[in-house]
């Protein structure tokens, strides 16, 4: 409440007019929701209450003053026009480049709302804007202040944000002019002076090297002073970490002037390969290569920001190729990342203010592109909020030849965001001191409400869409405009000398300075005619197989956390069904000494924490699981409380936490990914509520986890855990697709896994733990099982977990015993050994003429194993692999030349299981069951009964 309205104390007066119905709805509108309704209106109700409806009466005498019905309804008209200006100024602002508002219509007139400005006069100024600045004192004056407030080159958009405080907030820093700083003359010099040198950056590149591609920043310079205020503010508000995402338009330019990569190294790429030659010393800018490398702007770097010797915070650009927008929930994953304390056992302890996510979009891409909104859904989640983002629309208004309307159904690039009510601003790029205006909001938003902030930067392109591209053939009048246009530096320069800050000698200076910095650099750069050959040479842990690692633990180790496992408190109520469960899972171990596969992983996660590896896993029902098997997170059925006994292991020495992440894959598995790059020491799992569900996520698996090494050096140990396998449900609930991630297998990519027991995947857990530690370290793509969870033939014992180890391969128990008899090998991997084990023991007589394997691990392909099994067989005739995926999917077509590889002369490789298909699986229970039973007895009938399932190669 304002001064001037706190001593004020008149009464509502009795009136009629068009203005009563809408006063009494929104008293109406007031008593449900006090923040629903316009400030000014709420700020009335508070102070004077319900609207008085009396008869017979012009109006109302207190003692300090009468109220006429027909000032009440110009009060009530004034108070629905300011409130437009508020939420539709934006449609007057002159936020575009190449658009003259010299002739344009007025908006919002007086006489639209009935009134003129002898009654607006007559109303006091804080009725309308409390936050105007003192000299303003009536109504007609707060009503041409706003106008002009709301018709600048920065326009703001917060109608749709619903939380009462923040909207006020937003209003009061708009409105009592707070964002508008006066800057001061040294601040303005250097402005231009990073203008000019973003500038001169971009036009010595195009002549130095003509019509090579850069996606050049023009028409949007000011991106590169926005990203160094908002750093600079983040750093000031105590932010150590900074992480930016983007796609390549402008990315050179960020590169050289925000991350501080040299000149030299930027020209040296135009050149040939990196030389590596002119990569700064450690504590400078680094620059992220791997083996075979990447295009220059895709590229990221590290930077540190200094104060004097002591590093104040560190600035990230991630790696980004050309898929623009899926960069976004990577940063996400890694803001998380730097702002949790994962050293102490139970949730890790997280402080948003420790790190900051600056997303930038392209306006084509912000709502065109399906992982823009399920990164923005991320913002309010407790497993993966970052106490606000900034994001930045790098608006060119095109996207490559794709004019706006063409490319999205709202007026706005920025629209997707009012659904999830970030406040936004549009700014004309044109305009440097706007642009910083929109800088000051943000940060101080962000810094009070923890939340996300966009600043639609609206400029142009100045060059088609790479400098190889003619604009002018799809868009010749906006081109004719784009080249008649002069730079930013120009007019922002041109704005200085006219108001004196600077004189034309002083242009002249800074633009020879940036010359002659970028000529040196050029000199620099060794061999400018003759291209460099560089062979890719690969690191040595490429294809050099994994460490030998002890991954078992003590008996009594796995006794003991069993015990607290199964234990909570006395006043914890646990669903008595779940109560059951843990108690049998309890006497299975400790009397029986058996470990079923939820039992497996749990005992897995318990003995990393103890050995201080903090565990984060996120998927859809992952407390639970899926398939009601893990039950990581009890929840009391009296009053719903959680309870994690992971959480209360007595000698863990790390975090835990799983969360049940949103139904995205896409989003969840980027963020993941990004969480474990940044925090690399920590073991990341990302499940799939079904394997094929990581179809949606499809671009992260080939665009980054697969080939980030490769083409960035960017070390990633993260988990996949794909649910897999041929039960009857119908396609999409069979197949984890894994012959996608095997036809990524390369150069060490991944570790790509299919299990049968709960010791396997127990120790091929704490394997990952371990290589977190180590070079060797890669991403683990794990085809879970689904029936198999609680398949007696899964289970293990606890001794091997205690003295086993992870095995690439396992010979089926039972057979093999008289190798000299074996004619036929039969090779698989996953669920198909199971019901291979279970025909087996359906069969009579003697099958010692049949030997199988289970190839647990496909990628590394164990070759050297089977191999030495093979010499063992010396009868041996043919080979089968058999699967029960189609012929065309599974792991068939990358199995079938490395099994012929080392087969013996003149022993076929063939194959058994379903025919080529389109689709993985048959949708009838009952035809799939056929399949299935063909299958397996095809495979285990000396004379193979169903030729239709077998091919020779």
């Amino acid at each position: 409440m304002s001064e001037g309205i706190q001593k004020r104390n008149f009464p509502w007066e009795d009136f009629h007019g068009p203005n009563l119905g809408y006063v009494m709805e929104q008293y109406d509108q007031y008593k449900i929701d006090p923040n629903s309704i316009d400030i000014e209106l709420k700020e009335i109700f508070e102070k004077w209450g319900s609207p008085s409806i009396q008869t017979n009466q012009g109006s109302i005498t207190s003692d300090n003053e009468t109220i006429s019905a027909d000032k009440m309804t110009k009060i009530a008209e004034a108070v629905n026009l300011v409130t437009k200006i508020r939420s539709h100024g934006h449609l007057n602002a002159s936020i575009y480049p190449f658009e003259d508002c010299s002739g344009r219509n007025e908006f919002l007139r007086l006489e639209e709302y009935n009134l003129s400005e002898e009654d607006l006069k007559d109303i006091p100024a804080h009725l309308l804007c409390k936050d105007a600045p003192a000299h303003v004192t009536n109504g007609l004056e707060a009503y041409q202040y706003l106008k002009e407030v709301y018709k600048k080159s920065i326009a703001f958009e917060f109608s749709h944000v619903q939380n009462y405080e923040e909207k006020l907030w937003l209003l009061q820093m708009v409105e009592s002019g707070t964002i508008f700083k006066d800057l001061s003359q040294e601040k303005r010099s250097s402005i231009l002076k990073r203008l000019t040198a973003v500038e001169g950056f971009e036009q010595f590149l195009h002549r130095t090297f003509v019509g090579q591609k850069r996606f050049s920043i023009e028409g949007l310079d000011m991106l590169v002073p926005i990203l160094d205020e908002l750093i600079s503010s983040a750093v000031q508000f105590g932010t150590d970490t900074i992480n930016i995402g983007m796609a390549h338009r402008g990315r050179l330019n960020v590169l050289a002037h925000v991350l501080g990569k040299p000149y030299e190294i930027i020209f040296s790429e135009f050149q040939h390969a990196p030389n590596k030659e002119l990569v700064p010393s450690e504590g400078s800018t680094g620059i992220n290569y791997g083996w075979s490398g990447d295009v220059k702007y895709h590229l990221g770097a590290n930077k540190q920001i200094k104060d004097e010797n002591t590093v104040r915070a560190k600035v990230t650009l991630a790696n980004n190729p050309s898929h623009l927008e899926f960069v976004d929930p990577i940063v996400e994953g890694y803001t998380r990342a730097a702002q949790e304390d994962r050293s102490k056992n139970g949730y890790p302890q997280q402080d948003v203010s420790k790190a900051m996510a600056i997303l930038i979009h392209g306006d084509a891409a912000f709502p065109g592109e399906g992982i823009v909104a399920e990164t923005l859904n991320l913002n309010k989640l407790n497993g993966y909020q970052t106490g606000g983002t900034i994001h930045i629309i790098a608006n060119n208004m095109i996207g490559f030849t794709t004019e706006s309307q063409d490319s999205r159904s709202t007026k706005y690039a920025s629209d997707l965001a009012k659904g999830y009510e970030i406040p936004i601003v549009h700014v004309n790029a044109d305009d440097p001191e706007a642009c910083l205006a929109a800088v000051q909001i943000a940060m101080e938003y962000r810094n009070k409400f923890k939340s996300d902030f966009l600043i639609d930067l609206i400029g142009y392109r100045r060059f088609g869409h790479n400098e190889m591209d003619e604009p002018a053939m799809t868009q010749p009048k906006l081109y004719e405009k784009v080249r008649k246009h002069p730079t930013v530096s120009k007019i922002y320069g041109g704005k200085l000398v006219n108001e004196g800050v600077l004189k034309p000698e002083d242009i002249e200076k800074i633009n020879k300075d940036v010359k002659e910095t970028l000529e040196k650099a050029y000199q620099k750069v060794p061999d400018k005619k003759v291209p460099q050959i560089h062979e890719i040479k690969l690191p040595k842990f490429v294809n050099s197989g994994l460490p030998e690692l002890n991954t078992a633990v003590d008996k009594a180790q796995l006794l003991k956390l069993n015990e607290e496992l199964v234990k909570w408190p006395e006043d914890f109520n646990v669903f008595p069904k779940l109560q059951k469960i843990l108690d049998k899972r309890a006497k299975a171990l400790s009397e029986e000494g058996k470990v079923e596969w939820a039992l497996g992983e749990t005992l897995a996660f318990a003995s990393i924490l103890e050995d201080g590896t903090a565990i984060r896993l996120s998927g859809q029902d992952s407390q639970r699981g899926t398939f009601a098997h893990r039950h990581l997170v009890l929840h009391d059925v009296e009053n719903g409380n959680s309870y994690l006994p992971l959480h209360r292991l007595g000698n863990a020495k790390a975090s835990f936490t799983v969360h049940n992440s949103p139904l995205s894959e896409g989003s969840v598995l980027g963020f993941e990914y990004g969480y474990n790059v940044f925090a690399p020491e920590t073991l990341v799992l990302w499940e799939a509520q079904y394997g094929d569900f990581a179809n949606a996520a499809q671009v992260f698996f080939d665009q980054f986890i697969a080939a980030g090494r490769a083409k960035w050096g960017q070390k990633s140990g993260l988990i996949m855990l794909l649910p897999h396998g041929f039960e009857g449900q119908g396609p999409e609930h069979s197949s984890g697709r894994l012959e996608r991630y095997l036809q990524l297998a390369a150069e060490d990519s991944w570790q790509v896994a299919n299990l049968t027991s709960a010791a396997q995947y127990f120790h091929i857990l704490r394997r990952q733990a371990d290589l977190l530690k180590r070079e060797e370290v890669r991403p683990l793509v794990i085809m879970t099982p689904k029936s198999l969870l609680r398949n007696p033939k899964t289970v293990s014992s606890i001794n091997e977990l205690s003295e086993g180890e992870f095995k690439p391969v396992i010979e089926q128990p039972g057979l093999g015993n008289a190798p000299e008899k074996v004619k036929r090998l039969v090779l698989c991997s996953g669920k198909i050994a199971i019901d291979l084990e279970d025909k087996l023991h359906s069969l009579e007589g003697n099958q010692d003429w049949v030997h199988i394997l289970r190839v647990e691990e496909l990628y590394p392909f164990p070759k050297e194993i089977i191999s030495s099994i093979i010499k063992r067989l010396p009868s041996l005739e043919e080979i089968y692999w058999v699967q029960e995926e189609p012929q065309n999917m599974g792991a068939w077509l990358f199995i079938d030349p490395r099994l012929r590889e080392i087969a013996p002369e003149g022993v076929p490789v063939r194959y058994i299981g379903r025919r080529r298909r389109q689709s993985p699986a048959e949708g009838d229970p009952t035809i799939h069951k056929k399949t299935q039973e063909r299958i397996v007895t095809s495979a285990l009938t000396e004379n193979v009964l169903d030729q239709s399932f077998v091919e020779l190669k």
